[in-house]
């Protein structure tokens, strides 16, 4: 009896942790912008369908991270409002603090904040708080666009902290530093990919992220050329039939680096045909499967299988995006473009399915979520159209938010979070116990 008592017990507890999850990093659980979790929020809006809002002190691409209880965020202080793509033309008109946020998940009351220093200051859309924090569960860390990195326990006591440009010197990027840090095997991963602004080579650090200190650094060369060395992208994690790599983008190139070491493994190229001196990238890379599709500045995106010596492009497309980094569920891939122009592609074979399908007009920044067969893409006009995953696009709601939206949708628990410049959203009810 007490046998079948276990087995029920266990069979209950592995079905709720499928139907509630956690989002530890910028683009949640599986690193790649989708979610198990199933009924979700359709429709919401200003009174629908809003658990609570919490007041942001100004706009951020640092999307909300969470965690059980704990939600966790990077912020900036104040920041002149403006609009549009030419936001932020003065890069130096600000010099205010960056911190990093607690707030309980419940109530969206803010349990501590800690600073990460000073020096924040406006690049185009972006400001210094950009990059995610990502979290194990016990401990959170933070990444600034200023090179501090901060390590904190739940209760928000720091752990350590250290000042990347000061030991390795300044960032060279045109439009600030903005990567999101990605955290495995007890080492943080900070990709530092730069060279309008420096001749300094970039280069992948691995610190080890119980004390802070250097476990490795590499240099990674490229020889793109003017603005195109400079790359905004995350990092993430290539796991494969036992292999594990970390993949990054940026310099004209995709790479698969050892995390025990840092070591370049592969590279890709094709990513800047005609090596233009514009090619900065943004949109990060994914990963499903033996498959890692590659962004550039719109053309070409690139599929790339690997698990070999030599990656090998299956298809490419002039169709890809700019900012927004595609999803795909492993059968088809999606990608949002910047004008809110969305397509649907077989994943393996780039055979398209759908699009051009339009959804509301404006200009999208924030990465689209794939969650319960739907899709949930916001622009910046705080507006989230939820679509239809499958082979048949159809657009399912139109949701309004007041504020200016660059950060992407986190999900956990049955809830929507979305931050846009005047509030953080938690939307629909919390479903399990944390």
């Amino acid at each position: 009896m007490w046998t079948m008592m276990k087995s029920i017990i266990l069979i209950l507890f592995t079905l709720s942790s499928i139907r509630a999850e956690n989002w530890p990093q910028w683009r949640g659980p599986a690193g790649n912008g989708t979610s198990s979790e199933k009924n979700l929020p359709i429709k919401w809006g200003a009174t629908q369908n809003i658990t609570w809002k919490v007041p942001m002190a100004a706009w951020s691409g640092s999307t909300p991270i969470v965690w059980n209880d704990h939600i966790f965020l990077n912020s900036a202080a104040g920041g002149e409002r403006m609009s549009g793509f030419h936001r932020g033309k003065n890069p130096a008109q600000q010099s205010e603090e960056l911190s990093l946020w607690c707030l309980d998940r419940r109530t969206g009351r803010i349990c501590w904040k800690r600073s990460l220093g000073g020096g924040n200051r406006q690049l185009q859309k972006q400001n210094m708080s950009s990059p995610s924090p990502v979290t194990d569960g016990y401990r959170v860390w933070a990444l600034t666009g200023t090179g501090i990195v901060k390590c904190f326990d739940f209760q928000g006591n720091e752990q350590w902290s250290r000042d990347i440009q000061a030991d390795y010197g300044k960032f060279g990027l045109g439009w600030g530093y903005a990567s999101s840090p990605l955290l495995y095997s007890k080492t943080l991963f900070v990709q530092v990919l730069h060279g309008q602004n420096t001749d300094e080579p970039s280069y992948l650090l691995g610190i080890d992220a119980t004390n802070g200190q250097t476990k490795w650094i590499v240099e990674r060369p490229t020889d793109a050329i003017a603005e195109s060395p400079d790359s905004y992208t995350t990092p993430t994690i290539f796991r494969y039939q036992g292999k594990i790599e970390i993949i990054v983008t940026g310099g004209d190139y995709v790479t698969g680096h050892d995390p025990r070491t840092g070591m370049e493994l592969w590279r890709g190229g094709g990513l800047n045909p005609n090596k233009a001196g514009n090619y900065r990238i943004v949109a990060s890379p994914l990963v499903s499967a033996d498959m890692v599709y590659v962004s550039t500045r719109k053309n070409p995106f690139q599929a790339f299988q690997i698990g070999r010596d030599t990656p090998k492009v299956l298809w490419k497309t002039a169709k890809g995006p700019d900012v927004p980094t595609p999803v795909t569920d492993g059968k088809y891939l999606y990608i949002l473009r910047d004008n809110g122009v969305l397509f649907c592609f077989k994943a393996r074979s780039g055979e398209l399915i759908w699009g051009p399908e339009r959804v509301r007009p404006g200009i999208y920044s924030a990465s689209p979520v794939l969650a319960d067969g739907k899709l949930y893409v916001t622009s910046e006009d705080g507006v989230t159209s939820v679509v239809e995953a499958g082979v048949e696009f159809r657009l399912l709601a139109e949701n309004e938010l007041e504020g200016y939206t660059l950060a992407s949708p986190a999900i956990s628990n049955g809830q929507i979070f979305i931050r846009t410049e005047k509030f953080l959203y938690c939307i629909g009810q919390l479903r399990t116990a944390s």
